[in-house]
């Protein structure tokens, strides 16, 4: 009986496909970057979001956001974070804004209120409702997210952020309906699109170049989230529609109780994901940083964002 010979392993390595390293960053600008927050719920959870905003603010970011829990559940709480950021920090808050549960008249009355404390950035969503209910509009509100925009522009001359669905938003009857709404939502004046969560870069690069065909022209900002605790992630990968790759399960897999190489490999997973991006020419990143700074500090700097040294 003969066996068909085997390679030497040097042999076969060499033999195998070379893979270029992707571009240097040499000479180039380093991107612009976002954060987002959460209001904190407790004095300890305020404490950590201070922390987190003191060590992230070195990095200069173009703006930071300040989320608005489900049904504006968390009204006065970001209310409170976004003038606290405008008059303690040099950095730019933006508020997000909802449609639910709330009339016309009260979402202007807090976009009037923002304006006339300094905040001139407004992250304008739909919204969803409290405990997870289908989304019903309020009778005297504004329906949708393109609505609000409009009445915001009338209010005073915001910059508007919205959001975008590379994997379709779970509601949208199909992608040409989602990518159509969020054409309305930029002609009714809003600034930038900052996508929701997504971990296949392929995904966000074939939705790139589908809002190019439908005639959108503003940046959509890919919306980065560090995964530091991975079954959370995929609860809520799983609530908002974005798939989660099998080899990304592959790599987290057994790492439950052990933090610190958890930790090594969520950093080693978003710096290829921005990198890779960044090689495709993507020069703005948006980061969901759960409050935590490290590993979006971290990421920061392998996309080129320096922190701002100052003078002794």
């Amino acid at each position: 009986m003969t066996h068909s010979p085997v390679r030497h392993t040097l042999e076969r390595w060499a033999a195998g496909e070379r893979i270029a390293p992707l571009p240097a960053r040499e000479g180039a600008a380093p991107p612009a970057i976002s954060f987002e927050f959460f209001p904190p719920k407790t004095p300890t959870l305020e404490a950590q979001l201070w922390s987190c905003i003191e060590r992230l603010a070195t990095l200069r970011p173009a703006f930071v956001s300040v989320t608005y829990g489900a049904g504006g559940s968390t009204q006065e709480r970001t209310h409170a974070t976004v003038l606290r950021i405008v008059k303690e920090t040099a950095l730019t808050p933006a508020a997000h804004l909802t449609c639910v549960g709330a009339t016309q008249e009260d979402v202007n009355d807090i976009a009037a209120r923002y304006w006339e404390a300094g905040v001139r950035h407004i992250v304008a969503l739909r919204g969803d409702m409290p405990s997870g209910a289908p989304y019903k509009p309020h009778p005297s509100g504004y329906a949708f997210a393109a609505d609000l925009v409009k009445g915001l522009k009338k209010i005073a001359d915001f910059e508007i952020s919205v959001a975008a669905y590379p994997e379709v938003h779970p509601q949208a009857p199909n992608p040409e309906a989602d990518l159509e709404n969020l054409k309305r939502k930029l002609d009714a004046g809003a600034t930038r699109a900052i996508t929701q969560v997504f971990f296949d870069n392929a995904i966000f690069l074939r939705f790139m170049d589908r809002a190019l065909a439908a005639g959108i022209k503003a940046p959509i900002v890919p919306g980065i989230l560090p995964v530091t605790n991975f079954n959370q992630m995929k609860k809520f990968a799983a609530a908002c529609g974005t798939s989660v790759p099998g080899w990304m399960a592959g790599m987290f897999e057994g790492l439950d109780d052990d933090v610190e190489t958890r930790r090594m490999v969520a950093a080693a997973v978003a710096a290829e994901q921005v990198r890779l991006l960044q090689a495709n020419g993507i020069d703005e990143f948006h980061f969901y940083t759960l409050n935590r700074p490290d590993l979006t500090y971290a990421i920061a700097r392998i996309l080129g964002v320096k922190p701002e040294i100052s003078a002794a």
